[in-house]
This record gives structure tokens, sequence and C-alpha cells, in this order.
């Protein structure tokens, strides 16, 4: 328990977690959520991670702790959100755009969202940890499968993905 003068040395050590690897509530937040449901998210994600943090094995790295429960929440959250959230995606992406000219690297964010959106819970946590380069063994740990399973699975996304969005600079 922490004194009454600060907050308890567990607390300061998850902020200060949460902090250097936040990015990875923001990233999976906004790969499950749109609008203001991706804060609500954000934050229901961060209080998840500090209730379980009392069980955080320091052995073991912080951020495949952190995906899994990052990802349960979110997974959970677009179950219970069901085609609610598919609408709101499609509004979102109904609204104007902006008027300012689209640089290179942004090109391709409305084209991974309609991926993600497309893709059940499983196998968007499974794109999601693909392009944060996450080895697949790390994968495997994070989603509950084995290294195989993993292998396997992200072999058949690629081809669905491939078949789906064909590469026009390939063409």
């Amino acid at each position: 328990m922490g004194s009454p003068m600060g907050p308890a040395p567990d607390a300061e050590r998850f902020q200060a977690l949460l902090a250097e690897h936040g990015r990875i509530v923001l990233k999976v937040a906004a790969s499950y959520a749109r609008g203001s449901d991706r804060a609500d998210l954000a934050q229901e994600i961060a209080v998840q991670l500090w209730r379980a943090f009392p069980k955080y094995d320091p052995t073991r790295p912080f951020t495949t702790w952190m995906y899994r429960i990052a990802l349960n929440v979110a997974i959970s959250h677009a179950r219970r959100g069901g085609r609610r959230a598919e609408v709101a995606l499609e509004e979102e992406l109904s609204e104007p755009a902006d008027p300012r000219p689209a640089e290179e690297p942004e090109e391709g964010v409305p084209l991974l969202e309609r991926i993600l959106t497309e893709l059940d819970p499983l196998n968007r946590a499974l794109l999601v940890l693909y392009l944060e380069e996450r080895p697949q063994q790390e994968i495997g740990e994070i989603l509950g499968l084995s290294v195989s399973n993993v292998s396997t699975r992200l072999h058949r996304l690629k081809l669905r993905l491939r078949a789906r969005f064909p590469d026009p600079h390939l063409a």
C-alpha cells in the first residue's frame, strides 16, 4: 500500500510501463473501434491492464502480456458491438474526406481499416500482431495458439488477403 504522500510503487511501475508501451493500447483500440468508441476501448483496456497488473509475471515480456490483455478486451468489445461497430465505420468512411491532400504513407490507411473490419476478431488480432512484426512464437503466446497454428493461420490469411485485395502495382 502506498504512503499518503504518493502512489504505491506498483502504481508508479505500472504508469511507467503504460507510458512506455501505451502505443500498443492505442493501436489495438484503433484496430477494433472507431470514433468515440476508440477512446472508450483504450480506456477499458487500460483499466483491465491495471486490474490484471498484480498477476503480471515480471520474468515474462511485458509487451506480450500487454498485447494479450489488450486483444482479449478488444475482441470482447468487438463481439459485444457486433454490427453497430461496422455501421459506425461505414458512416465514418462515408463522411467527406479531409480537404488537405493525402500524404503518401497515409494513402493505405483506409484500405487497412477496411481490411481489418472485414476480418473476424481472431484474424484481426493476428494481422495486427503480424504488422507489428511480432515473432510467431510471441503471437502464439499472446493469442494462445501454437507456433505451427500461427504459421498456418498467417499463411491462409495472406492468401485470402491477396485474393481479396490484389496489388494493383503487380498487374
